[in-house]
């Protein structure tokens, strides 16, 4: 069965708040049901109808044509299905995502897959600032899942990550894996200065040399099984990645100044 469809006729003069077209949430309603489902973020009253095109199909599956960075929380609290964004997205794509799969074939705004327990998300294009960190107030970011990035990630990439996997193939930010409870973040390019900040446990890899904290300790060049079943798992996704984790690797514990339980591996 074809996927549902939903074209946006022209760029929205405000945010829209996409949490509510889900799967789970769309499944056996109407054309017009859908088309009357709300999506302002201010007072003045917007529904699916007023910005969208609407072609039934598989609910399951729902394809969002001419995405553009004012849809914000696509994905939001997505427990099963596939969504598929031909363009953009805001901020907070896949925020508190549980299951299924979330295509973005362009960039995404800051705080993607915040707070993700589950599911898969791939972002085509390139990530903005905090992918996988807490929003003000949470006890930390990503839970769970994996995200791939095709492209390169802004700053504090997986901050006070607790679980999951993130793979950038491009370039990381400054403080990448900030404050990291656990969890594994693999970048194939480079990564701005201060990776792994603060990081208590978990494991960071980078494909080039980095500015680190003095508070890292060179444990050496090391070779682990442990980075081979690793290469395996992110052989899945991106298969460019997984060769850096294949290569000669230098280790590094800490962050001392605090738990000092986590690792970076730097290439070279």
């Amino acid at each position: 069965m074809k996927p549902l469809v939903l074209t946006l006729k022209e760029r929205p003069a405000e945010r829209l708040d996409l949490s509510p077209l889900l799967p789970h949430l769309l499944a056996g309603k109407s054309a017009a049901e859908i088309a009357r489902i709300g999506v302002q973020t201010t007072r003045k009253p917007l529904v699916v109808g007023d910005v969208f095109r609407v072609r039934m199909g598989d609910a399951g599956r729902i394809h969002i044509e001419g995405g553009c960075d004012g849809l914000d929380w696509v994905g939001h609290g997505m427990t099963a299905g596939e969504i598929v964004i031909e363009g953009d997205v805001g901020s907070q794509a896949g925020r508190l995502m549980a299951g299924g799969r979330l295509t973005i074939t362009g960039n995404a705004g800051p705080w993607a897959a915040s707070g993700m327990r589950g599911g898969e998300i791939e972002i085509r294009g390139a990530a903005g600032d905090r992918l996988g960190g807490p929003l003000p107030g949470d006890m930390a970011g990503m839970r769970g899942g994996v995200v791939i990035v095709r492209g390169d990630a802004g700053e504090r990439i997986g901050d006070r990550l607790r679980r999951g996997t993130i793979v950038v193939e491009g370039r990381a930010g400054a403080w990448a894996g900030s404050r990291m409870i656990a969890g594994t973040i693999v970048v194939r390019g480079s990564a701005g200065p201060l990776p792994g900040y603060l990081m208590r446990r978990g494991t960071i890899v980078l494909g080039s040399a980095a500015t680190l904290s003095p508070t890292f300790i060179d444990c050496g060049k090391q070779d682990l099984v442990a980075l081979r079943l690793l290469a395996t798992f992110v052989a899945r996704t991106s298969t460019r990645t997984s060769k850096v984790l294949r290569r000669s690797l230098r280790r590094f514990a800490g962050d001392m100044a605090v738990l000092g339980k986590g690792e970076m591996f730097l290439a070279g």
